[in-house]
C-alpha cells in the first residue's frame, strides 16, 4: 500500500512537472509572438514612410534614378519577406539604400530646410529608435525561450510537444559590410539650415573686452 501510494505521488509529481513547464513553454511562446507583432508594427510604419520621403527627395534631386529606384526594389522586397529570418534578410539592403538615399540630401540645403522634409527625417529617426527597441525585446524573448528548448530537462518537454527553436532577428553577417559602409549623415546642419541667425549666435565666441586707450596720467 505504501509502496503505491509513493508510486502514484511520483505519477502526480510528474505530470505537475510537465504541465508547469508546458504552460511556461506556452507562455514564452506567446511572449515571442507578440513581441515579434510590435516589431513588425513599426518596419511596416518606416515601409510607409519612405514613399513619402522619397517623393520630398524626387522634388529636388530628380537625377538621382538609381537610388530611387534601389529604395522601391529593396523596400518591396523587405515588405514581402516573412517572419524574423527572411526580414532579417531583407533589412541590410534596404537600410543600406535607405542611407544612401539620406546621403543624397545632404547635398541640396534647400532640401535640409524643408518643413516637410525635416518632418519626414524626424518621424523616420523615431521609428528607427522604435524598430531597434523592439527588436531587443523580441530577441530577448527569444534567447530565454530557445534557452529552455536547448536545456536539460526542459528540453524533454520541448521535444515532446514539438517546440522549437524561435528565429532571433538580426541583419545577415553577409549584409552587415553593406550597411557598415551606407553613407551617415549628420543632421546637425539641418537646424542651421532653419535658424541660420540664431545658430550663429549660438556658435559665436563672447567678444574680448575692448582695450582702455585713454591716455593715463602719470601720478
Amino acid at each position: 500500500m505504501i509502496v503505491l501510494i509513493i508510486v502514484l505521488a511520483i505519477i502526480v509529481l510528474v505530470a505537475l512537472s510537465v504541465m508547469v513547464s508546458y504552460n511556461r513553454f506556452v507562455s514564452q511562446r506567446n511572449s515571442v509572438q507578440n513581441s515579434w507583432a510590435d516589431v513588425d508594427t513599426e518596419l511596416k510604419r518606416r515601409y510607409d514612410l519612405v514613399p513619402n520621403l522619397v517623393s520630398t527627395v524626387q522634388g529636388y534631386a530628380a537625377h538621382e534614378r538609381g537610388v530611387f529606384e534601389e529604395v522601391a526594389r529593396t523596400r518591396s522586397a523587405a515588405q514581402s519577406a516573412q517572419g524574423p529570418a527572411a526580414s532579417s534578410a531583407a533589412e541590410g539592403p534596404f537600410v543600406a539604400a535607405l542611407g544612401r538615399l539620406m546621403a543624397v540630401a545632404e547635398n541640396y540645403p534647400q532640401l535640409k530646410a524643408n518643413e516637410n522634409f525635416l518632418q519626414l527625417q524626424a518621424t523616420l529617426t523615431d521609428t528607427e529608435d522604435r524598430i531597434q527597441a523592439s527588436r531587443r525585446f523580441y530577441n530577448a524573448n527569444v534567447q530565454q525561450f530557445n534557452r529552455r528548448v536547448q536545456s536539460f530537462p526542459s528540453n524533454v518537454i520541448a521535444n515532446m510537444f514539438h517546440f522549437q527553436n524561435a528565429e532571433f532577428f538580426e541583419i545577415d553577417a553577409t549584409q552587415r559590410a553593406v550597411v557598415g559602409e551606407a553613407p551617415k549623415v549628420d543632421f546637425s546642419n539641418i537646424t542651421a539650415g532653419v535658424y541660420p541667425q540664431q545658430s550663429a549666435q549660438q556658435a559665436a565666441p563672447p567678444a574680448a573686452p575692448a582695450a582702455d586707450t585713454t591716455p593715463k596720467t602719470p601720478a
